[in-house]
């Protein structure tokens, strides 16, 4: 389903995942950020015996820098590590691309990343990095900028999140969330109340918003690597596109390469039963702030969509469809530039 399309730029990646000025960087104010990550997968990863230890207060500002969007700090710290301190880098990709924490490097790593990514499981499983770390050491320098941007997509999503589907193919410029429509208003003076200024209590407030069905599919990326995928399709008045646009940050979608990634969507999955239970997004207290789909009951998933599931840990969501038993309507809406699409992370349960 999905169609080929060229490789865009590494930079659009990047820049996703930070986006303030290089002023405090040519000021030398690099500050510090909070909270400090978690690094017990890096500290997992076997010495290399060449005397070059990784540089473990490097890899801590590096990674948190990451974390908040801080484009100074990051490309300051990701140069000092490329230039001074390698083992720095193959520890925090070793902790990625090793079998500590997801072992494949996905279809969307660099070149340089899926070459190395074998030498990193077999330092884990040795014990011993020489190998892997002395690879890192004898790289040229863009090599190891790919390595330490793929690893740092990881580590920014999480501890590190686990290495697949990171790199974003899609070519389409991102999209611009609409304007608060109730802005005016409180520009205007006037008050206003929504659901978030309300005590509601343990109000269950899914059906006050609108609400979606999913329709099963399996689509491949680009590299044609199977992929489990979910088509909305309204389910309640309102639903629909300019519903989707105002509640999701969804980049719209004509099915070339892939959509973005967004951990923070989570897709529901019941091991014991075998089911999907909902589609939600995970707001910054950890709890839900948008619902867009909720089982109504428990349907038990054909295995082979099941497996796929499980082996992928990643859903493609794309809709609004408008008749989702036709099987052209994927189609028609990205082709009319009315389809929305994400890479939503699997939550088992």
């Amino acid at each position: 389903m999905v169609k080929k399309h060229g490789k865009k730029q590494r930079a659009r990646r990047k820049a996703a995942r930070t986006g303030a000025s290089y002023t405090s960087a040519a000021a030398g104010t690099n500050h510090t950020h909070l909270p400090e990550p978690d690094l017990a997968a890096f500290d997992a990863w076997p010495d290399s015996g060449l005397g070059l230890p990784a540089d473990r207060d490097l890899a801590a500002r590096l990674v948190a820098a990451a974390r908040a969007a801080c484009q100074p700090c990051q490309e300051s710290l990701a140069e000092q590590a490329r230039r001074v301190s390698r083992p720095t880098v193959a520890a925090l990709a070793g902790a990625v691309y090793s079998g500590l924490a997801g072992g494949s490097p996905g279809a969307f790593a660099s070149p340089t990343t899926r070459g190395w990514a074998p030498h990193a499981r077999e330092a884990a499983a040795r014990g011993d990095s020489t190998d892997a770390t002395g690879r890192v050491i004898m790289m040229e320098y863009e090599q190891v900028r790919d390595l330490l941007e793929d690893a740092l997509d990881h580590w920014a999503m999480g501890n590190p999140f686990p290495a697949d589907l990171v790199e974003k193919l899609a070519e389409a410029p991102p999209r611009q969330r609409p304007a608060d429509p109730l802005a005016a208003f409180r520009e205007a003076g006037v008050k206003v109340l929504t659901l978030d200024d309300l005590d509601l209590g343990d109000i269950d407030t899914y059906h006050l918003a609108p609400n979606y069905g999913v329709t099963l599919m399996k689509t491949t990326t680009p590299d044609e690597q199977p992929m489990p995928m979910l088509v909305l399709y309204p389910e309640t008045e309102g639903a629909g596109i300019e519903d989707l646009e105002s509640r999701t940050d969804w980049e719209h979608w004509g099915l070339h390469g892939m959509p973005d990634m967004d951990p923070h969507w989570r897709v529901r999955a019941r091991i014991a039963d075998r089911s999907l239970r909902g589609l939600a997004h995970i707001g910054p207290d950890g709890e839900d702030d948008i619902e867009l789909w909720r089982a109504a009951e428990t349907v038990s998933l054909p295995q082979n969509w099941w497996d796929l599931l499980d082996q992928v840990q990643h859903v493609l969501v794309a809709g609004p469809v408008k008749t989702p038993e036709d099987p052209g309507a994927l189609a028609a809406a990205g082709d009319a530039g009315e389809l929305l699409a994400i890479v939503a992370r699997v939550e088992f349960c």
